[in-house]
């Protein structure tokens, strides 16, 4: 049908049937972040990370928080591993970056002392970014290696850069 056409056509015709099926859900908002797809934006978040010489780990989950794909770097903190997977889940919980919600977790804000709720699985300082398609949350990421601002200016990159790997 046209539908079919018109997804395969930005594609330079080529597609399969799971990148057909993945297009459609995303249409239907069910969209969410592929295995695949988590992998080529940690690759270029890695990618990024090396040229401004940081060191992170780098956490993807779906829109239920459920981590996809974790990438630690060479000599990035033990602890960081940890912190990724959370900023990724924050994300996704709270429908917003951690950097905003750190804003909205300072004492007599909106959501002080949130962090300590939900088993300590919720971060408040930059990192985490949940991750949109249309409108929709597919998912969540969480970069944590560096400062709440230089994890969360990588999330950002990795935001301009995810809007081209969904084409």
């Amino acid at each position: 049908g046209n539908m079919t056409r018109e997804i395969s056509s930005q594609n330079g015709g080529k597609i399969n049937d799971e990148e057909l099926i993945q297009q459609v859900l995303l249409r239907m908002g069910q969209g969410r972040m592929t295995l695949e797809l988590s992998k080529k934006l940690i690759e270029k978040i890695e990618e990024e990370a090396k040229r401004r010489g940081k060191k992170a780990v780098i956490a993807v989950c779906g829109p239920d928080g459920n981590p996809i794909a974790v990438h630690v770097m060479d000599g990035a903190f033990l602890v960081s591993f940890d912190v990724a997977v959370r900023k990724a889940y924050t994300a996704v919980a709270v429908k917003m970056s951690t950097m905003e919600l750190s804003k909205l977790a300072q004492p007599g804000q909106t959501f002080y002392g949130l962090e300590s709720l939900d088993g300590g699985k919720i971060v408040i300082f930059g990192g985490g970014v949940p991750l949109v398609y249309q409108g929709n949350i597919i998912g969540g990421l969480g970069i944590s290696g560096e400062t709440g601002e230089e994890d969360h200016s990588l999330a950002e990159y990795a935001l301009s850069v995810l809007t081209d790997l969904l084409g």
